[in-house]
């Protein structure tokens, strides 16, 4: 038998189908399936996963969502940290849909992010969902900078090289079947899309969000690839 050619770093990357962009000189791939992955820090970073929200609108509302929310955004987180090797993992807020839907966490699904926190450095933005610490494992902090880019829930007026979540911004394009989560970005910021099952999302032109940016700016829409697109803003 031959020898069997294993993929490369190299190889990956150029079958990831992400797009590439810099923030404040951080080489940075949005990929489609909402993270975004700094190659040269080893580092994922995604938003707003919501874990619990099945079980806080029932318990809050009465509403009954399918319970699977927190294995699909596990599965999905699992692939990526699998796929890149990110040495740490940055999620910037609202990781729980409120404080008890955290605790009341099922026992696979927290055995499931227990595994994937071990051996990583792992880091829990606070948002205005889940405002406290929970025992999970990993940091608990309200913002987290490194080298240029300053890692936080909600973006903030002024900022430069501000990576955040909080807003779930959704754009839709001719010819992309509707609205998709996205991400946006200027050369002074960054807003990652939702990442977590049954978040639902905010218009990217809605002008809360659209007001964050000024020209040219630029929107990534996720799903099969990543698609980059210009987002016009006043």
């Amino acid at each position: 038998m031959g020898n069997i050619a294993h993929p490369t770093q190299a190889d990956y990357e150029r079958s990831m189908n992400d797009c590439r962009f810099s923030l404040c000189g951080a080489a940075l791939a949005a990929l489609p399936s909402g993270a975004l992955w700094w190659p040269d820090a080893g580092l994922l970073a995604v938003a707003d996963l919501h874990f619990g929200k099945a079980e806080r609108m029932a318990r809050r509302q009465g509403l009954m969502l399918p319970p699977w929310e927190a294995e699909a955004t596990l599965d999905r987180l699992a692939a990526d940290l699998e796929a890149t090797g990110a040495r740490e993992v940055i999620c910037l807020g609202d990781s729980f849909d409120d404080l008890a839907a955290g605790a009341a966490l099922p026992e696979a699904a927290r055995l499931r992010l227990t595994a994937l926190i071990a051996g990583r450095r792992w880091v829990w933005i606070m948002g205005n969902h889940d405002p406290g610490p929970l025992n999970l494992g990993g940091t608990w902090l309200t913002e987290v900078t490194q080298d240029a880019l300053t890692f936080r829930h909600e973006a903030q007026a002024g900022a430069v090289g501000e990576v955040s979540g909080h807003y779930h911004p959704k754009l839709a394009l001719p010819g992309t079947g509707g609205a998709r989560p996205c991400f946006l970005y200027d050369s002074r910021r960054l807003i990652l899309p939702a990442y977590g099952a049954f978040t639902g999302g905010l218009s990217a032109r809605d002008p809360v969000v659209a007001a964050l940016f000024g020209p040219p700016a630029f929107a990534v829409l996720t799903g099969p690839r990543a698609i980059l697109a210009p987002f016009a803003v006043r």
